[in-house]
């Protein structure tokens, strides 16, 4: 039986570009749980279960490519890596690059990112650019950058990202034996659809691969290219991916699709999977629920949907969008037995 508990790398090489013997930086990432959901089970008539990439060391699936992009950065002799990012690709590389003991610089939408992502950022040492202008503008600066500088971009450009994130495919297809007939995923800078359907073919499985966009934040949807992408769903909040042709293949090639769904729609599904079945994730993640509940399973009837983030990576939006209610109660036995066992 495979040890579950290793770097990613290790558990992968024979897999991945690295040889034994090439430096690893690695926080153990990976080896994600794969959750049976029985409330959208039962909703779907199908089987469904969640993949929880929150539980990777910084909160979001994007530890499985960095540990490949860092490493091979360390291996090369880089100093310094460098990111735009919406949030999570910045927790990220930060984490990373302090653990590889490299300087980490990440540029950020002024005011777009969410603050248990800053933190992260901050908190790892990483230097934070804000930027007057949107994800797709710091992702050509830095681009620039990277260009005349020696430094190494760390984006999902960057092909060791798209070879570390594959093994989320490789992972749920050892774990249901190839049975999967359908894949939910939210899509952004669409380099996570893109490593899953390389996961999924190097694997010889072939199932079909339904991305979902923010109808604010749609270009694959639309086919153009958004100017100012507006979504609650800030970790998709993308107008121009830079893996378009490689996500747009991927849904084509696996007989699937990319489409949109709303922010109303994404924020019910937030709230039915935190508290159904008790997944709180962030709200980009939901898209891929949102997007399952919105268009149904296509006959589907082994599905996975990817939680792409954990729900503590944006508070704001989680305390903004409740259901819930904070009561407001006198230190005095009474109140408290009225508070607890009254009607909401």
């Amino acid at each position: 039986m495979t040890d579950r508990h290793v770097p990613l790398i290790e558990r992968f090489r024979d897999r991945l570009p690295f040889a034994e013997g090439d430096p690893l930086v690695s926080l153990q990432e990976g080896s994600t749980p794969l959750l049976r959901a029985p409330i959208l089970s039962e909703m779907l008539g199908a089987t469904v279960r969640l993949k929880l990439e929150g539980a990777n060391p910084t909160g979001s699936f994007k530890d499985r490519g960095m540990t490949c992009a860092v490493s091979a950065a360390v291996r090369e002799g880089a100093k310094a890596v460098v990111c735009a990012s919406t949030g999570n690709t910045a927790a990220s590389a930060a984490a990373y690059a302090a653990r590889a003991g490299i300087t980490c610089a990440v540029i950020v939408p002024e005011g777009k990112i969410a603050q248990g992502k800053m933190a992260q950022t901050l908190v790892h040492g990483a230097r934070v650019i804000s930027l007057a202008g949107n994800f797709d503008q710091a992702l050509t600066l830095v681009r620039e950058l990277t260009a005349n500088h020696p430094i190494v971009l760390v984006n999902s450009v960057n092909e060791f990202r798209i070879e570390g994130q594959k093994t989320a495919a490789l992972e749920i297809h050892e774990d249901l034996g190839g049975e999967l007939e359908a894949l939910c995923i939210p899509v952004g800078n669409a380099g996570n659809i893109t490593s899953y359907w390389r996961g999924f073919r190097e694997m010889g499985a072939a199932p079909r691969l339904f991305g979902f966009q923010a109808e604010g934040a749609a270009p694959l949807v639309e086919g153009r290219v958004i100017e100012h992408p507006e979504t609650v769903a800030s970790a998709i909040r993308i107008g121009n991916p830079v893996r378009w042709e490689d996500a747009m293949a991927a849904a084509t090639d696996s007989r699937g699709s990319i489409r949109s769904v709303s922010d109303e729609e994404i924020l019910a599904a937030f709230r039915l999977l935190a508290s159904r079945e008790g997944m709180f994730c962030e709200p980009a993640s939901a898209a891929s629920v949102a997007g399952l509940l919105k268009y149904g399973t296509d006959g589907a009837e082994q599905i996975v949907c990817v939680l792409t983030g954990r729900g503590l990576k944006d508070p704001e939006t989680a305390i903004a969008h409740n259901d819930g209610m904070i009561i407001q109660c006198a230190a005095e036995t009474g109140p408290i037995e009225e508070a607890v066992l009254g009607d909401p």
